[in-house]
């Protein structure tokens, strides 16, 4: 009996590994794909008034900055819709001490090349979108606008 009892110790833990294991695998491949679709699904951006546009909107205009080139200069003003009145309050507090930072370490890694077309716009757009977004307290940054964009060779 004294010689069996590691063989039977080594394969209860071999079984119970591989169960664990089983498990483990079971649940990955087949998760629940109702959670994989919620997190690949495209923001729902609400449908405003006029009104309730302009009082959600804050604005940055004529923002200046080199770009990693530098001999290239962009001047670009920005419109940031966010969720509510309260939200925009906040963002406009932070907007000179932690959004115009990030906006210019965001265009300083930027060359003319990235931000040619509407497909250079709407990518400084969603990086700028999943920069602000964390650091608001509350609420959140619903739709990021370039309205003016001008690149000058300096």
């Amino acid at each position: 009996m004294k010689k069996m009892l590691p063989w039977l110790i080594t394969i209860l833990l071999s079984i119970t590994l591989i169960a664990v294991v089983g498990v483990v695998v079971y649940k990955t491949m087949f998760a629940d794909d109702s959670a994989k679709t919620a997190e690949n699904e495209p923001v729902k951006v609400e449908v405003l008034s006029a009104e309730k546009r302009v009082e959600v909107t804050s604005k940055l205009t004529e923002f200046r900055r080199n770009l990693k080139e530098p001999k290239d200069m962009v001047i670009i003003s920005f419109a940031f819709q966010l969720d509510d009145k309260k939200t925009k309050a906040s963002f406009d507090q932070l907007l000179e001490i932690e959004i115009k930072p990030i906006i210019s370490r965001t265009l300083a890694d930027m060359t003319a090349e990235d931000l040619n077309g509407s497909q250079g716009e709407d990518n400084l757009e969603a990086k700028l979108l999943n920069l602000i977004n964390p650091i608001l307290p509350k609420g959140k940054l619903v739709k990021v606008e370039i309205t003016d964009f001008m690149i000058a060779k300096i």
